[in-house]
């Protein structure tokens, strides 16, 4: 299922249904998973709203877009949780959350706890770039186009030219978004590796939410 950001803006849910309900708050390249594992679990007292996945390439954005959405709808909801990690904020997430009294996912990104935290920071990789489902199926829209190397080829070694390797953290088995991430790492130069993570601390953390 393809959600543009207009769409991404509400969540496709009803967020008028009042008190005694949780709001997540979430980056737009989560929506699919959370709303897999809302319908999973059969957790029909949380609803879901998105920010533009596109502020996934402009950090300094996310934290007061974040400020704002709790802000709107905090009167409407006994708690909210916001589904971003730290996401490149330097810390700012983070403390605007604790001024409102409102939690958030634990980690730097999101390919963090993809994996698990834990096993995460275990890893030296830092010649590598990563992909999730989302970002494998708008490669274009969200690395390729923004950084001009559909315009400017020549700039594709001063970007990725201490990369090594495209990891693929795939959420699901999907065989067409193997092909098409292992397109991207041929595109970028890199090796490829596909490693499965599943929806990794995103399960366990809502899940708590949920409770």
């Amino acid at each position: 299922m393809e959600l543009d950001d207009k769409a991404l803006t509400t969540g496709g849910l009803d967020l008028s249904s009042g008190k005694g309900r949780v709001l997540l708050i979430a980056c737009g390249a989560l929506a699919h998973e959370i709303l897999a594992l809302k319908a999973a679990n059969g957790w029909t007292h949380i609803d879901l709203t998105c920010l533009p996945a596109i502020l996934h390439n402009h950090p300094g954005r996310i934290t007061p877009a974040v400020v704002a959405a709790v802000e709107k709808h905090r009167a409407t909801y006994d708690d909210i949780f916001v589904v971003y990690a730290d996401c490149g904020t330097g810390g700012q997430l983070q403390d605007a959350c604790a001024r409102l009294g409102v939690q958030m996912m634990e980690g730097p990104h999101c390919y963090s706890f993809f994996e698990g935290n834990a096993d995460f920071a275990e890893r030296d990789e830092a010649t590598a770039f990563y992909l999730t489902d989302f970002l494998v199926r708008q490669f274009d829209a969200f690395v390729w186009k923004p950084l001009g190397l559909d315009r400017h080829p020549e700039l594709l070694e001063m970007y990725f030219g201490n990369y090594e390797t495209l990891v693929y953290q795939a959420q699901t088995d999907d065989a067409a978004l193997d092909a098409k991430a292992a397109d991207c790492a041929a595109r970028l130069g890199l090796a490829y590796e596909r490693r499965f993570t599943g929806y990794g601390d995103l399960v366990g953390t809502l899940a708590r939410v949920a409770e």
